[in-house]
C-alpha cells in the first residue's frame, strides 16, 4: 500500500507523509510479531545422479597417486616408471612389511599417517562407495586400501606388538634414489607392552575397524580377520597407555603426536560402528568423552589430531538415531554433534564464528608446511555433515545466531576444491597431471629420476636440477601455496612441492562426495 500519484502542495506531501509513516510503524510490529525464519528441508537426494565432470576427473587423478606409492611386489602396475621395490621389509624381524605405501616423497613407511590414510580411505567408501561407483572409481578406491590393510594385518604379528616404522628416517633422508634400487638397511620400528605407543595402536585399530565394514560384503572371512586384529589393538592401546612420541623419541622429528586421547576415542567410534557394541559407544561418551573430546571447542582434523573427525563420525549417530543408547549416551552425542556444528561453522565465510585465516584468494591457511592439509581435511568434514543433514532432512545449522543450511556448507567445500584445481591466483592447480598447469618440480625421488638411471643413494643432482621431472607423479596433491597465494615451483622446496599419502586419502573422500549427489546410509552394517 502506498501513494502513487505526485501530489501538489505542502498539504499533500503532509498526507503521504503520515501515511507512509503509518505503512513503516505497521511494518516494524508485523516484523516483530512474526516468528524467526526457518529454511524448509531440501528434498532427500536419491541414487546417484549426474557426475560432475570437473570433480569425476580430479577423483580419477587422486586415486593414481596411491598406484605411484606402493611398495612391495606390484601387481597390474599401472604407472610405467614403477617396479617392485622393499621386497624384504620386515625380513630380519620374521615379518613381510613389503606392502604398504611410502609416506611422501621418500620410501619411509610410517605407521601413524598410513593408517591414518586407510582410516580415511575407509570412511570415504563407506559415506560415498555409490558415488565413486558411478564414477568409476570404486576398485582403485578398494584396491589402495586392501594394499595398506595387508600390511598392516602383518604389522601386528601378536596381539601386544605392532610395527609402526619401516626404514630410518636419517638414512632415508640422506638418500636421493629410485625405490626399486634401494641397498639401504631398513630396520623396523615396533611398540609393545613397554614400548607403548597408544596413539599408533588406536589408529591402526580404528583403520582395520573401519576397513572391516568396508570389505564386509566384498570378502567376508578377510572383513573377520581385520575386525579381529581391530579389537586386539584397541585393546593393547588401552590397556597399556604411552606416547610414541615419548617411547621413541626419534619420532618426534617426522610425525610427532601431541596426544593419545583423540585415537583412543577415533578407535572406539569406528569399533562402535564395526561391532554395535555398546562398551565402546559408552567409552566415547560416558567414561571419556568428557575427559578426552574437549566439547565445544572446534579443532583441524589431521593425521595427529582426530577430534574433529571423531565428532562429525559420531554425529551421524545422533543425526540418525541409536535405538540402544542409554539416556547418558545420548547427552555425550548431543555434545559431540554439538561440537561438529562449531567446527563447521567456523568454516563458513559469513558465519559469526568464521575463521579469519585464509588467503586473499579464498584458502583455509594455517601453516606454511604442507597448507593444503587443513583446508582438504575440513572441507571433507563439511560435505560430510552436509549429506548427513541432506539425507536426515535437516533444513539448517545455527552458526551463534545466524542459519545456514547444506548447500552453504557444500558451497564451501567446493570453494576449498576449486581453488586447489586452479581457480586461484597462481591459476596453477596443485594436484599433479589435472589440467594443463600443474607443478612440474614435485619433490618426489621416484618421480625425479629417470627410470634407466642407476644413482646409488647419492642421487642428488637429481633433487637440485632445473629440469622437470622426467615422471609424474600423478595424483599427487602438492603441499600448496604461502598465506599469500604465491607458490614457487623449485624441488628442494619441500615445505610447498612435497606431497604426501594421507592428504590424497582426505582429497579422494572430498572429491567422492562432490562428484555427484546421492543419499548417505544411515548406518554402516
Amino acid at each position: 500500500m502506498g501513494v502513487s500519484k505526485y501530489t501538489k502542495g505542502c498539504g499533500g506531501w503532509l498526507i503521504v507523509l503520515v501515511v507512509a509513516a503509518l505503512v513503516v510503524t505497521a511494518a516494524v510490529v508485523a516484523i516483530k510479531k512474526r516468528k524467526p525464519h526457518h529454511a524448509e528441508a531440501l528434498p532427500v537426494p536419491g541414487p546417484p545422479g549426474a557426475i560432475d565432470q570437473k570433480y569425476g576427473d580430479a577423483l580419477s587423478v587422486a586415486l593414481q597417486f596411491f598406484q605411484v606409492q606402493k611398495s612391495g611386489k606390484l601387481v597390474n602396475n599401472k604407472i610405467p616408471w614403477r617396479g617392485d621395490s622393499a621386497l624384504k621389509d620386515g625380513s630380519e624381524e620374521g615379518v613381510d612389511l613389503s606392502k604398504g605405501m611410502y609416506d611422501a616423497g621418500d620410501h619411509m613407511k610410517f605407521g601413524f599417517p598410513m593408517a591414518f590414510t586407510a582410516t580415511v580411505l575407509s570412511w570415504s567408501i563407506l559415506e560415498y562407495g555409490d558415488q565413486m561407483k558411478a564414477a568409476k572409481q570404486l576398485d582403485s578406491a578398494l584396491d589402495a586400501l586392501k594394499w595398506i590393510t595387508d600390511y598392516l594385518i602383518n604389522a601386528h604379528p601378536s596381539e601386544n606388538v605392532l610395527y609402526i616404522q619401516v626404514g630410518d628416517p636419517d638414512i632415508d633422508h640422506k638418500c636421493w634414489e629410485r625405490p626399486e634400487l634401494m641397498a639401504e638397511k631398513r630396520p623396523v620400528t615396533q611398540i609393545n607392552k613397554t614400548v607403548p605407543g597408544t596413539e599408533v595402536a588406536a589408529e591402526t585399530a580404528a583403520a582395520l575397524a573401519a576397513s572391516s565394514l568396508v570389505f564386509k560384503p566384498i570378502n567376508t572371512s578377510y572383513s573377520d580377520v581385520l575386525l579381529h586384529h581391530a579389537q586386539q589393538l584397541f585393546t593393547f592401546a588401552d590397556a597399556y597407555k604411552g606416547s610414541y612420541s615419548v617411547s621413541i623419541p626419534q619420532v618426534q622429528s617426522y610425525y610427532n603426536s601431541t596426544g593419545y586421547e583423540d585415537e583412543l576415542l577415533w578407535a572406539a567410534s569406528w569399533l562402535y560402528h564395526a561391532t554395535g557394541d555398546q562398551t565402546y559407544l559408552s567409552y566415547v561418551t560416558v567414561k571419556n568423552g568428557k575427559a578426552f573430546a574437549d566439547w565445544g571447542r572446534p579443532t583441524w582434523f589431521s593425521w595427529d589430531d582426530k577430534r574433529a573427525g571423531t565428532q562429525v563420525l559420531l554425529s551421524r549417530i545422533n543425526i540418525f538415531g541409536s535405538k540402544q543408547s542409554s539416556n547418558a549416551e545420548n547427552t555425550g552425542l548431543r555434545m559431540y554433534r554439538k561440537t561438529a556444528e562449531a567446527v563447521v561453522c567456523g568454516l563458513l565465510p559469513d558465519s559469526p564464528t568464521a575463521t579469519s585465516s585464509r588467503t586473499d584468494g579464498g584458502l583455509l591457511w594455517i601453516s606454511d608446511w604442507n597448507a593444503l592439509q587443513h583446508p582438504v581435511a575440513a572441507s571433507f568434514l563439511a560435505v560430510l555433515y552436509s549429506d548427513y543433514m541432506l539425507t536426515s532432512q535437516t533444513p539448517e545449522v545455527s552458526c551463534s545466531g545466524k542459519s545456514f543450511t547444506p548447500t552453504d556448507l557444500r558451497n564451501f567445500a567446493k570453494s576449498q576444491v576449486d581453488y586447489i584445481l586452479g581457480n586461484n591466483p597462481m591459476k596453477l592447480s596443485y594436484l599433479v597431471g589435472y589440467g594443463s598447469n600443474y607443478p612440474q618440480q614435485v619433490h618426489h625421488r621416484g618421480a625425479s629420476i629417470p627410470p634407466n638411471a642407476n644413482t646409488g643413494c647419492k642421487g642428488f643432482q637429481w633433487l637440485t636440477s632445473t629440469d622437470r621431472n622426467p615422471n609424474v607423479a600423478t595424483g599427487a596433491l602438492v603441499g600448496g601455496p604461502f598465506k599469500n597465494d604465491s607458490y614457487i615451483d623449485q624441488r628442494n622446496n619441500s615445505m610447498q612441492a612435497e606431497p604426501s599419502t594421507y592428504n590424497s586419502a582426505v582429497l579422494v573422500g572430498l572429491l567422492s562426495g562432490l562428484v555427484t549427489t546421492s543419499s548417505i546410509a544411515q548406518s554402516f552394517t
